[in-house]
């Protein structure tokens, strides 16, 4: 199968805004996958592994500069010029492949084969000479490549295709393609985490579809909350009686064990953060019982000295560090709170009763001081008893509450109906960053106004304004703007009228005042007096709040 057939499919999907259009275009397109590999669906994401595998193929925009300049054989600093002025690497490898093209210069025909082994190989590079061997895998492809497949190459690169396709257009398209009810694809595509396994059961029918399970050891996306403003609305969406939970700040983890006795941590993000956290595997080797298992949970961390709880900047730079992790652990000591179990001894137990799985981690989980327990917990359908239990989690440091449907199955996603949360009223979203701009006088050196933005179900970015407060001067009181500058500058892919331009990858809790309608961004909104109060790095993109949710927020606001 020839490469250009996805660069066809790219252009075509990329010329409609329709979600239905794309829909039909993919579903006939999958059909004809099946002559080659499974894995090949992943291209349509521009990605080679499935998504629970969190490995990236780590190229930056200057490392795909490099190999744009190589390829073609021209200066770097032409290549720089042309991505300042275009701001799409893309675009850019496109008209240098199209001179070349005109130069007469031989290419041969790329096959999807190749491209997917040498993004492949791109991404298993690592150690002495890895930079130089990717730019190598990059250029050879983009030597070979016509103007539109050198432009998707490097999009793929850059994890930015351009064509207004998300996960849930995949679902639809595979479950059109074989007359499969959607549900029942993204049911099996939320345990599965792996669309080359959805395709392949899809395939083989609706039979193979419904044998998808949860596995130990492979990382799902988590079941969220929705928003409420009071103990009344949260009861008229859970239902009386319901369970109630502390809220804590801390970072969502999904802890697994497979048959084999092998412990692993999992982030929301899908990022394995096993060998961060020794002394939460610890922990639960040791006061869980079970052969294998999937727990829902939190860590929070606490003071060494006093015991009380902590926000989650105090230990969020325990999710990224590798080295001197001894010493973290003595520094920022955490608790696990347990309040789920959705697989046990081999059975999952997703569609069980909410009450049902909470009775079960109250018998696999001993609780340790400080160490880890079954979450904080009351059931009841009396406003003054819920209101009191609120009142004590926010006195002793907590966020606020969970609130949930005591017969409800574990729903991967945001569900009304199944599980809310409360705490006190200040406006705050998850965004993610894609641009920024350079400081001026004692903040001169560093990234730090940054255009935040939110996303819809194609997976389009739309801007909410900039933010540039929040973030520490010195990083010794928390997350600083070095640190930040440091994490955009690799992930550049651009730079136009003094705008850094960047990958949507670091995802930031904003607070704002109130929103407004706007011209002046791509969503229509705008954010006011905006503050980013966490850098989040245990959270993906798909986590942030949708252009949708926006849209309803300043409709509710209008309404008081």
């Amino acid at each position: 199968m020839l490469y250009n057939d996805f660069v066809e499919v790219y252009e075509k999907l990329a010329g409609t805004t329709k979600r239905l259009e794309k829909t039909i275009i993919l579903a006939e397109f999958i059909r004809k996958l099946e002559k080659g590999k499974a894995e090949w669906i992943y291209l349509l994401l521009g990605r080679v592994v499935p998504d629970y595998d969190t490995r990236e193929l780590g190229i930056s925009g200057q490392l795909t500069i490099k190999a744009i300049a190589n390829a073609y054989g021209i200066s770097e600093e032409k290549v720089s010029e042309r991505v300042n002025k275009i701001g799409d690497l893309g675009e850019v490898a496109l008209e240098f492949s199209e001179k070349r093209k005109q130069s007469g210069l031989f290419s041969s025909k790329l096959t999807v084969e190749k491209v997917f082994d040498n993004l492949h190989r791109v991404m298993g590079s690592e150690g002495k000479g890895a930079v130089d061997k990717k730019m190598q895998l990059i250029a050879e492809l983009l030597g070979n490549a016509s103007g539109n497949e050198a432009k998707y190459i490097v999009r793929t690169l850059m994890s930015d295709l351009r064509i207004g396709v998300s996960s849930p257009t995949i679902v639809d398209s595979i479950a059109s393609a074989y007359s499969i009810d959607s549900d029942k694809v993204q049911g099996a595509y939320d345990l599965a985490n792996d669309f080359a396994q959805v395709f392949n059961a899809s395939r083989k029918g609706e039979k193979e579809i419904e044998k998808i399970s949860l596995t130990p050891g492979r990382p799902i996306n988590v079941m969220l909350a929705v928003k409420v403003t009071s103990i009344d609305e949260a009861f008229e969406v859970c239902g009386r009686p319901a369970a109630i939970e502390e809220k804590y700040d801390g970072f969502r983890i999904l802890i697994s064990k497979d048959e084999k006795g092998k412990i692993e941590l999992f982030t929301r993000r899908l990022e394995n953060v096993t060998n961060q956290f020794p002394d939460v595997v610890l922990a639960v080797s040791e006061n869980v019982k079970g052969k294998s298992f999937i727990l829902d949970g939190e860590i929070v961390g606490y003071d060494k000295k006093t015991g009380r709880y902590q926000p989650f900047e105090a230990i969020s730079q325990r999710i990224k560090r590798k080295y001197e992790i001894d010493k973290l652990i003595k520094e920022l000591p955490v608790e696990i709170d347990i309040f789920d179990c959705i697989f046990y001894d081999g059975e999952s137990k997703i569609n069980s009763p909410f009450m049902e799985r909470r009775k079960l981690v109250e018998k696999i989980v001993r609780e340790k001081k400080l160490v880890i327990r079954p979450s904080v917990q009351i059931v009841t359908g009396d406003d003054r008893e819920a209101e009191e239990f609120y009142e004590n989690a926010l006195k002793i440091g907590e966020e606020g509450i969970m609130v949930k449907a005591l017969n409800a199955p574990y729903s991967q996603g945001r569900r009304v109906g199944y599980m809310v949360k409360m705490k006190p009223i200040v406006n705050d979203i998850d965004l993610v960053i894609v641009g920024a701009e350079h400081g001026n006088g004692k903040r001169g050196g560093w990234l730090t106004s940054y255009i935040v933005a939110c996303r819809d179900d194609k997976g389009q970015f739309y801007e909410l304004g900039k933010v540039s407060s929040g973030l520490k001067e010195k990083k010794e009181e928390g997350f600083s703007y070095e640190e930040m500058t440091k994490l955009l500058n690799g992930l550049k892919v651009g730079e136009e009228d003094g705008i850094v331009r960047v990958k949507p990858e670091v995802v930031v809790s904003v607070t704002y005042q109130n929103m407004q309608e706007s011209p002046s961004y791509s969503s229509g909104y705008a954010l006011r007096f905006p503050r980013i109060s966490h850098y989040r790095p245990d959270r993906r993109v798909n986590d942030i709040v949708s252009l949708d949710e926006i849209k309803k927020e300043v409709k509710r606001t209008k309404r008081k």
